[in-house]
């Protein structure tokens, strides 16, 4: 343990004095280009710090259109071509000043390699990871758990992919607005969430993590979900071949590289989602160019394995391939989008998501955050049946709620959607009214 320490101790401070004598470099362009700001990085490379840049990047919201990348040898060259979610140029002085101290040589981000990417501290909340089959209902009965148990929801983001569901969600005591930190209270936290997220199905496995570290949600969710294997076909993805993404992987004898290549759909934070799933896999990036000004996405990667080699077989191509989808389709956001904006209070994801149960929709990923006492929630729904939404429904469940409250976003043709045979993402929804939790050691009925 000890020789571990000095070792780890000895990486940094060569990391540091290497960073002493290179610093990194950003230029910010606001000129050259007519409908872009042009980012340039340059930087001693790392594994990893490409995700790092990709990652400050993203959390401002900005739409990466255009991305060259280069990392061969010890330097990295990127540039990024990037707009806000409007398509324009970023003028904003605050925002370009963070961009620059974020990622310059006045940055902490380069200063070391088993730093995580846009971590913020958690001493104010009690993290809380979960993973489990998806089923009609499921988030409703976790909400309604922590409402019970005395848990606030202030932030969370829900995913449903491949039959399963992951949610990372930062909650605090009801009492206190403080985290939770009594031993026995969180072993119950802990045990009545999983007896929820194991349900009747005994195949597959159900996790629930609780703890006071320090995470960034996506980056995790795509880690969760990627150790649980979602990325394995089961037959019955809602996805057709026409709408999946187009991912090929082969190698490049003559230098030794995999190229791989991907056409899809574009959306925010695509660039991310690969970059991350590619880094975690412990893939490096050499080369790269990314185009993402229509449409369509296109991206192609140089890439080896952190050994130093290509792709080695035809298995491990098909699981890059799979994993790269997985990382695709995992925030493809499906149905219609519902916002809600209304002042926090303990119970509102869990008497919005009953709401949704109880009118038979089902919400394919979702969103929660809570500033200054006003919580502001995204969700994604569509019918659980995979019939076209009934306009009058979301009517009535506005009635309900508030309409000044909830709010149809996006396209509303999504209310006229083609139905489908067998929808397999029931996070928020479900077919039932009601649900006892007599089975998950609550004697009490939620409806």
């Amino acid at each position: 343990m000890a020789s571990v320490s000095y070792s780890q101790t000895m990486d940094d401070e060569y990391e540091k004095f290497i960073r002493r004598m290179n610093p990194p470099r950003v230029v910010i362009d606001t000129e050259s280009c007519k409908n872009a700001t042009v980012i340039q990085v340059d930087s001693a490379n790392k594994h990893g710090i490409l995700l790092e840049v990709v990652q400050v990047l993203t959390d401002l919201n900005l739409i990466i259109t255009k991305a060259y990348i280069c990392s061969d040898g010890g330097w990295f060259m990127d540039v990024f071509k990037v707009t806000d979610q409007d398509g324009n140029k970023i003028t904003d002085e605050g925002v370009l000043d963070y961009i620059q101290k974020s990622l310059g040589p006045d940055s902490c981000f380069a200063s070391s390699m088993r730093r995580s990417v846009g971590v913020v501290s958690a001493m104010d909340h009690t993290s809380i990871e979960l993973i489990g089959s998806d089923r009609p209902g499921l988030l409703s009965e976790v909400s309604a758990v922590l409402t019970h148990l005395k848990c606030n929801v202030v932030n969370a983001e829900v995913w449903t992919h491949n039959t399963r569901a992951a949610a990372v969600m930062q909650v605090t005591d009801k009492e206190t607005g403080a985290a939770i930190t009594d031993p026995e209270r969180l072993a119950m936290i802990k045990q009545l969430l999983c007896n929820v997220l194991k349900g009747s199905n005994k195949s597959r496995e159900a996790k629930t993590v609780v703890s006071h570290g320090v995470t960034h949600t996506e980056r995790r969710l795509h880690q969760m979900m990627f150790a649980d294997r979602d990325y394995e076909r089961t037959g019955h993805e809602t996805l057709n071949e026409r709408e999946r993404p187009n991912v090929n992987v082969v190698n490049w004898c003559d230098k030794d590289y995999s190229v791989v290549t991907i056409r899809c759909k574009d959306r925010p934070k695509l660039l991310f989602d690969i970059i991350c799933t590619l880094t975690d896999m412990q893939y490096v990036v050499f080369h790269g160019n990314v185009d993402a000004e229509g449409p369509e996405a296109h991206q192609e990667y140089c890439v080896r394995h952190v050994d130093g080699s290509p792709v080695k077989s035809d298995a491990e191509r098909q699981r890059v391939i799979q994993c790269l989808e997985a990382a695709i389709e995992r925030r493809v956001s499906e149905g219609l989008k519902l916002e809600l904006c209304t002042t926090d209070r303990v119970g509102l994801l869990s008497d919005v998501t009953r709401i949704f149960r109880e009118n038979s929709l089902t919400v394919t990923r979702a969103e929660v955050s809570t500033r200054a006492g006003k919580a502001s929630n995204t969700f994604y729904v569509s019918d659980a049946s995979g019939y076209p939404i009934d306009g009058k429904i979301i009517d009535s469940i506005r009635q309900t709620i508030g309409q000044t409250i909830l709010r149809v976003k996006g396209c509303p043709e999504e209310l006229n959607q083609t139905p489908q045979e067998s929808p397999t993402r029931f996070l928020f929804g479900g077919l039932f009214k009601s649900r006892s939790f007599v089975n998950f050691g609550l004697v009490r009925s939620y409806s």
